[in-house]
Formats: C-alpha cells, sequence, structure tokens
C-alpha cells in the first residue's frame, strides 16, 4: 500500500488526501511541544524552506503518547509552532502512533521501516518517515538524526525522477 492511499485531517478538521501529493518527497513526522527535541521544528521549517520548490513538504503529526508531551488540541499546537518556530509546514490533526487506535497512516509507516531490530514500534517523538515520490518509504530516522542527516537523504531522494 502506498502513503498516497491514506486519508486524515488537518487541525482544523478538513480532510487531507495525500493521493494530491504524488510525485513529491515527504518527510513524516510525529510532533510534540513540550519535549526536548521540539527546536527540532525549526529544522524541520529551514528544510521545508528550501526544498519545497522541489517537491518537498514536511507534514508534522501532533502526538501525546510519549510522556503526555502535546497536551494541546492540534489547533493550540500549530499556533504554538507558527509563534515559537515559525513553522508554515502543514500540520495535522493529532493522533497516536502506537497501540490499538494508531493511525492507519502510522500503521503503513512502520509496515514499510520497522525501527531498531524490526521493532514496529515509533519510541518516541520526532520520529521522521522519508516517503518517496512513489509514496514507499525511504527511510526511517530517530528522533536524535539533524537536520544533517536528514539533508543528505532528502537530496538524494528529491534527485530520483
Amino acid at each position: 500500500m502506498s502513503i498516497h492511499d491514506h486519508r486524515c485531517h488537518t487541525a482544523q478538521g478538513e480532510s487531507f488526501n495525500f493521493a494530491a501529493l504524488r510525485g513529491q518527497v515527504l518527510l513524516i513526522v510525529n510532533v510534540a511541544s513540550r519535549c526536548g527535541f521540539t527546536p527540532q521544528l525549526r529544522e524541520l521549517e529551514r528544510l521545508y524552506r528550501r526544498y519545497r520548490q522541489r517537491g518537498f513538504m514536511v507534514i508534522g503529526f501532533p502526538c501525546n503518547q510519549f510522556a503526555r508531551q502535546s497536551p494541546e488540541s492540534a489547533l493550540d499546537f500549530c499556533t504554538l509552532s507558527a509563534r515559537d518556530y515559525q513553522v508554515s509546514f502543514p500540520l495535522m490533526e493529532k493522533v497516536r502512533v502506537n497501540g490499538r487506535h494508531a493511525h492507519p497512516l502510522f500503521v503503513e509507516l512502520k509496515r514499510q521501516a520497522p525501527g531498531v531490530l524490526g521493532s514496529g514500534m515509533v519510541k518516541w517523538n520526532f520520529t521522521k518517515f522519508l516517503v518517496g515520490r512513489d509514496g514507499r518509504v525511504i527511510r526511517r530516522f530517530s528522533p536524535r538524526h539533524g537536520e544533517a542527516e536528514l539533508r543528505a537523504a532528502l537530496e538524494v531522494a528529491l534527485d530520483e525522477v
């Protein structure tokens, strides 16, 4: 199954169709507002601004599953992210990434790119999934991977036709 086959909702509750993103490179990230990795929002925004003209999009999904580090609503997360980190990339509905009620998109992302030792779990906030133009996951990045590692993989993905 391709990532493009999934649907979700924006933070405003509007339907978001991944099929419209066919041909683009995506970085899908579970984000949080009160995490030690939250400053990565700035790095993600820099990548988005640098590469969006080449067909790249960052998509953030607020998630409160890890130490309750994102307790606010998705709309409040949007406000905070824009104000404190100048985020302009799309932010979606608040989701679960693990467990019985995990969003189907994250079930598919984890299936295509299992974690360390084949673990099917997302271990923490700011786990990143790089998705190619064909809708398949190229690589999974841990929260510790920053802008430099992402940029190298992203450049390769953007150069693929």
